[in-house]
């Protein structure tokens, strides 16, 4: 019998962090899924049941900390051993630097990057004694560079990936995998064909990026044997300049 192992998907929303969940759950890992609203995780662990797999829904905010190492504890405890963790939150805002408030910054800091350093640090904990794992932070083009409008986005981004370099360079000869995959590209969301249907429709010239398909390189990371690791990869639609 097989012994029971979870993934902790922190931002399961309904594009890449709800398919990574449904991907996992197919190879038999208990999904626990987070949104700061429960009750928005319902469809997605109702999908995932109704598929023979098992999801546990949790609303809790990354960015506390008292939240985040409750609910690590919690799954550890009654559910499984956290056997991957992916950090999914986006917090894309838009904003001319002279129009960018102190609060604007702070927040989208706090929910891109400071919620990723506590998800990373407590899953460390739990992973460590058993000297496996695999953490993945998700990360985005304004993690390599940034642009106009995007201090803030861009400026939590590359902190996250800061942080997921330190974190790969300490653990992986610890026997955790730490990676930072980069979605550079329009994801196939009901956000971008509700409002930017031009860039939707290239859906049909596989011009925007499937979540599904990203989910399958998430799970290849993690199947990944320890002498050939990834630490980061970029996954972008062929039209997608770069």
């Amino acid at each position: 019998m097989n012994e029971p192992k979870a993934i902790l998907v922190i931002g399961a929303g309904d594009a890449t962090g709800g398919a990574v969940a449904r991907r996992f759950a197919r190879e038999g890992y208990t999904a626990c899924v987070t949104r700061r609203t429960a009750d928005k995780l319902e469809p997605l662990v109702q999908q995932i049941r109704a598929d023979g797999g098992q999801a546990h829904g949790f609303g809790s905010d990354a960015r506390k900390e008292d939240d985040m190492v409750a609910l690590i504890e919690k799954i550890e405890r009654e559910i499984a051993p956290i056997e991957v963790a992916v950090f999914n939150i986006g917090a894309n805002v838009r904003f001319p630097i002279a129009e960018t408030t102190a609060r604007v910054y702070f927040k989208v800091w706090e929910m891109a990057c400071f919620g990723g350093f506590l998800m990373g640090r407590e899953v460390t904990k739990a992973m460590l004694p058993r000297g496996r794992g695999t953490i993945i932070f998700t990360g985005a083009t304004a993690s390599l560079r940034g642009r106009e409008g995007f201090a803030a986005f861009a400026g939590a981004k590359h902190a996250l990936r800061a942080l997921a370099q330190s974190m790969a360079r300490e653990l992986w000869p610890k026997g955790i995998h730490v990676a930072h995959p980069v979605i550079d590209g329009a994801i196939d969301t009901e956000f971008i064909r509700s409002n930017f249907p031009d860039r939707y429709a290239l859906k049909e010239q596989q011009g925007i990026l499937n979540p599904e398909h990203i989910a399958d390189v998430y799970w290849q990371i993690h199947q990944q044997p320890r002498d050939a690791w990834t630490h980061e990869t970029e996954l972008r639609p062929w039209m997608e300049s770069w």
